[in-house]
């Protein structure tokens, strides 16, 4: 993978680690722009070493902020909140068996 796809990678995987504390959209976006505006400071970054710190540095922040309890999109197969809803409910006291009367 070159540089440039590993930032990309990273830089899709901030968003989305973004997603999973906004609780509104509109503040997405406010975090959404300035994590561009990190990504955007360092473009102009050409040493290889220094690019390589840059990226460990990256990986190691997602790792740390990453939520307890991810969002999981509504749809995602067996994972997702659609699939959680409407559910029948338990069966708490199964009816009485009635013997066959004579």
């Amino acid at each position: 993978m070159t540089t440039r796809q590993a930032a990309l990678s990273l830089y899709r995987r901030s968003l989305k680690l973004a997603l999973d504390w906004a609780v509104h959209r509109h503040l997405w976006r406010g975090q959404a722009l300035y994590i561009r505006s990190l990504f955007e400071a360092n473009r102009k970054v050409t040493d290889p070493r220094q690019q390589r710190a840059l990226l460990a540095e990256t990986e190691k922040l997602l790792e740390s902020w990453k939520h307890p309890d991810p969002y999981v999109p509504p749809c995602a197969p067996g994972a997702g909140s659609k699939f959680e809803r409407n559910l029948p409910s338990p069966i708490l006291d199964p009816p009485p068996h009635h013997a066959n009367r004579h």
